[in-house]
């Protein structure tokens, strides 16, 4: 990680409005590190971006910004990481806009682990939210991080599905990343600061801007190996990440929905356009070339503690109690491989928190 006045030279560079990703990126390419940048001289500068951005870079006093996100960064789990460093995520390497520096609450060691997005709309209806949750905390167990906005409806189901499967998420911000927006999301903000990680791009302070959010999706996307779109309307802004998605090189998901619910038209109209129509978790790993099944409990290569577990409930609705009586396994132990049978077809869950076989499993 940059430190001291390496760490300084880069927020200096950023800092500084008018001075954009591109400019940079191209300061970067001719001079290499941002000491050298500076030490540059006019001439050489207004050489490769002109003299009126040259005289903003080198005339432009920040050194209070500069200062307040040093002092961020010496908190605890904290972190600034820098195109340089070798924690920076390898993956926005490879997308066209990569940001010089990243701010981070948590833990930096998940920004390279196998990734998948998890988006949707906003205003989800229950099955929706339902789908992400469980879609999230198996893919999870699978060993896949979950990457997603932290907004209202799916991104935050995403997020919760991972944390209930005792794995980390990982939430890509649109404004500073001392700001928790939305509000109602605070508590969830926080359990992902402590167990996962938050990164932003923004500088401290940066507040709520329409604008920062689809540029903070191409972050979504390019961490990810793939994007899976839970649901959408056709001017859902997850439409955004999963295009985005495309031109990265990603692979872009979808869940069908019916066809009489607006939030299932966007996710429709991206399988029209060649997205993968996943219908279950292994449909996803399949897709991303990430095993061919669930690395977890009650999966075993042969199938055969699912299949016990199956003809231990027969054909009649039960529900979980009677289930860990049946076959001693603990209610922890079930629920995970109710999960996983429900995702893969096999059962249906009913209400009052009964499950029941399904007759073509």
């Amino acid at each position: 990680m940059a430190a001291g006045e390496s760490l300084s030279d880069w927020l200096r560079l950023t800092l500084i409005p008018g001075i954009g990703g591109e400019t940079q990126r191209k300061l970067l390419a001719a001079f290499g590190l941002p000491q050298a940048i500076f030490s540059a001289g006019h001439s050489a500068v207004r050489g490769v971006i002109g003299g009126k951005a040259a005289s903003l870079l080198l005339d432009t006093d920040n050194q209070a910004l500069v200062e307040q996100a040093c002092a961020w960064s010496a908190g605890d789990h904290q972190h600034i990481v820098t195109l340089a460093d070798p924690d920076y995520p390898q993956a926005l390497l490879e997308i066209p806009d990569p940001p010089t520096l990243l701010y981070v609450r948590g833990r930096l060691d998940l920004l390279n682990r196998p990734a998948l997005a998890i988006v949707g709309s906003r205003n989800p209806t229950p099955q929706g939210l339902q789908n992400a949750e469980r879609f999230a905390a198996a893919l999870a167990d699978a060993g896949l991080l979950i990457i997603s906005g932290l907004a209202l409806g799916i991104d935050a189901a995403a997020h919760r599905g991972a944390l209930s499967a005792s794995a980390e998420t990982v939430a890509l911000i649109g404004t500073g990343i001392d700001r928790i927006y939305p509000a109602r999301n605070h508590d969830l903000a926080i359990e992902i600061g402590d167990k996962g990680s938050i990164v932003s791009e923004f500088p401290i302070g940066t507040p709520v801007t329409g604008a920062n959010f689809p540029r903070r999706n191409r972050l979504i996307s390019g961490m990810s190996r793939g994007v899976l779109v839970v649901e959408a309307s056709t001017a859902s802004g997850s439409l955004i990440t999963a295009r985005l998605a495309g031109e990265q090189g990603r692979e872009v998901l979808a869940i069908p929905g019916s066809i009489h619910s607006p939030q299932a038209r966007g996710c429709h109209q991206l399988i029209k356009q060649g997205a993968k129509l996943v219908e279950s978790a292994p449909d996803v790993l399949e897709e991303l070339r990430f095993g061919t099944a669930l690395q977890t409990v009650g999966r075993g290569s042969d199938n055969s503690a699912p299949n016990e577990l199956l003809t231990m409930m027969g054909f009649d609705p039960c529900g979980l109690d009677e289930l860990a009586a049946r076959s001693g396994l603990t209610t922890d132990s079930l629920s995970v491989m109710l999960l996983h049978l429900e995702l893969d077809g096999r059962i249906a869950s009913l209400p009052g928190g009964r499950y029941q076989q399904l007759p073509d499993a």
